[in-house]
């Protein structure tokens, strides 16, 4: 079926703590090209890569925070003037993703939601536990902990026998072990070291529950200052913009 690769092309917090890019993943499997989450740097982030916008295929939205689906609308403006895309675009987030989304492109840029239109965007929802076969992948979304206007999702992403699971932000909640149950690669916000902040997951608490997580490789990402600076105390992997994982 081809390789199954992650490239993170943002691992940064909502406010580029680090100088780091906001949320954005780059997944290849096999010739299909996705991305998970497309935080509002996501553009610079694949431009800098070299990495031709028009060559993606799927976008799949975790929750509808700026620094998770911001990035949409220059994407999208970018697919219709900019990069010229001529091939369809599946797009797939949480309930309100449509409205949420030309509200946000009327707001940044008046009459640019007519991109969607124009550029033959195909937009479905989340409900969670109904799996959805995007190409070549089979995403389940599973729904997680953090208030954002709209019910945000945890995903499990399957290509082939092999399976990348995502918390997407949350707090800490048992969903998260039914996310990460059985994946190759469970990819885990920690944007706290031990402060107990509502919505998020700090790092010390995803310590005390390690052992729960059934998965065979755990990355950690989307971090604040404070973890940045306690990165070399980590037992655990963490991610950096750029990095490339094999699943």
């Amino acid at each position: 079926m081809g390789d199954f690769t992650l490239m993170f092309l943002g691992s940064g917090d909502a406010f580029g703590s680090g100088g780091r890019f906001q949320t954005c993943m780059l997944g290849i499997a096999g010739s299909t090209r996705f991305l998970i989450d497309c935080g509002t740097s996501a553009l610079i982030a694949l431009k800098a890569r070299k990495i031709d916008p028009a060559a993606i295929d799927i976008v799949l939205i975790t929750h509808l925070h700026g620094d998770h689906f911001g990035g949409l609308p220059f994407y999208l403006i970018d697919a219709r003037f900019i990069s010229k895309r001529t091939t369809p675009l599946m797009l797939v987030g949480p309930p309100g993703l449509e409205s949420r989304l030309r509200a946000a492109m009327e707001v940044f840029f008046p009459g640019s939601s007519a991109s969607l239109d124009a550029i033959a965007v195909q937009i479905s929802e989340w409900e969670s536990g109904c799996t959805q076969k995007l190409g070549p992948l089979t995403v389940t979304p599973r729904l997680v902990a953090h208030e954002s206007g709209a019910p945000p999702f945890g995903l499990r992403i399957e290509y082939g026998d092999k399976l990348l699971a995502y918390s997407g932000d949350s707090e800490w909640t048992p969903a998260l072990l039914d996310v990460a149950s059985g994946a190759d690669l469970f990819i885990c916000e920690s944007c706290f070291y031990d402060r107990k902040i509502k919505n998020h997951l700090d790092y010390q608490t995803l310590l005390v529950h390690r052992d729960e997580f059934d998965c065979k490789r755990l990355i950690l990402t989307h971090f604040s200052d404070e973890m940045l600076d306690r990165l070399p105390e980590l037992e655990n992997e963490y991610a950096e913009d750029g990095l490339h994982v094999t699943i």
